[in-house]
């Protein structure tokens, strides 16, 4: 394991091109490498990787975009107030924020391409579709819909009541899910609108992954890591949650996994990260000793590393050992 210890809290944690990175609260970005750049002004806020791969994109609370690389950052829009969140969308090469009430989408490979779209109360999330034509939104009341390149158009508004904190689309496109302000999820299936109550948490949720090619969907929220089922047209439907990793001594935090694999992170509020395979049995703990509460978490796109971030600034990269799942 390569460790690291940082004088900022990690906002997030991602695998681009050349390896594990990480967004500090300190405005700075760092690299696997120890390469960093202090790139704003104030905190970052959100994070993803840039659609070509290559580096980070980050938001901040000086209201800029900002495209990090080794040794090279740029900005690639500004906004009035700070950004809260962000997505991107290497099919695309479309990149979306949010800032206010306002959701922004500008062209990774277009300077002069934006479109901005705005909502009655403030966007909390943002989410591109598996294709990048169209970007989900949450908000209080709900999700609205827009495709992501036409400037004059009407929002499809997907309402639930309740504030909706962040959003997220099923890999097949066929299923909006938000989490709530509510110790729960809710969701619609977009072909008629139909609402999908999620509930039974004893936190909230703040953590999503999708797994096993789109057929899981991952969460945090309670004493192990939820799992639930999307597997035919009706999704979770009717259908229970399971459970793995199960400790009534902690909560998992947050949860990393990628679509194209069966392998799950998920990282502890007692500071500990495990990694298992839902239809193997055991848990591999990546990080056995106890700390500060997991603040981010990611999974490398072949599912073989980890990398992970404390409360404190404790972070780390490993490997996963294969064998032991």
């Amino acid at each position: 394991m390569t460790s690291f210890r940082f004088d900022a809290q990690v906002t997030a944690a991602h695998f681009e091109a050349s390896g594990a990175v990480f967004a500090l609260g300190d405005g700075s970005v760092r690299f696997e490498d120890r390469t960093f750049d202090a790139v704003h002004d104030g905190a970052v806020l959100c994070a993803v990787v840039h659609p070509s791969g290559q580096g980070l994109v980050t938001g901040g609370d000086d209201g800029r975009v900002i495209w990090s690389r080794k040794g090279e950052a740029g900005v690639l829009a500004t906004a009035k107030g700070w950004i809260d969140s962000i997505d991107a969308s290497a099919e695309s090469k479309l990149i979306a924020f949010s800032s206010g009430r306002t959701v922004s989408v500008i062209d990774a490979t277009d300077m002069g391409f934006r479109r901005d779209f705005t909502h009655e109360r403030t966007v909390s999330g943002v989410a591109f579709d598996p294709k990048g034509r169209r970007v989900a939104a949450s908000t209080y009341g709900g999700a609205w819909l827009w495709y992501a390149r036409i400037a004059e158009q009407k929002p499809t508004k997907l309402a639930w009541a309740g504030s909706h904190t962040g959003v997220v689309f099923s890999p097949d496109g066929a299923f909006v899910i938000t989490t709530m302000q509510d110790n729960q999820l809710h969701g619609w299936r977009l072909k008629d609108a139909k609402d999908l109550r999620m509930g039974g948490y004893p936190s909230k949720t703040r953590s999503l992954a999708f797994l096993s090619k789109g057929q899981l969907l991952a969460t945090s929220g309670a004493q192990g890591a939820v799992l639930w089922p999307f597997v035919g047209a009706n999704g979770p439907m009717g259908r229970e949650a399971s459970e793995i990793g199960f400790d009534d001594t902690t909560l998992v935090t947050h949860v990393a996994a990628r679509t194209a694999h069966g392998r799950l992170a998920a990282g502890l509020a007692d500071g500990r990260v495990w990694v298992a395979d839902p239809a193997a049995q055991g848990l591999n703990f990546i990080k056995a000793e106890k700390g500060a509460p997991i603040t981010a978490l990611a999974l490398s796109p072949d599912a073989g590393r980890v990398a992970w971030a404390d409360e404190d600034g404790q972070a780390g990269v490993a490997d996963v050992v294969i064998d032991s799942l």
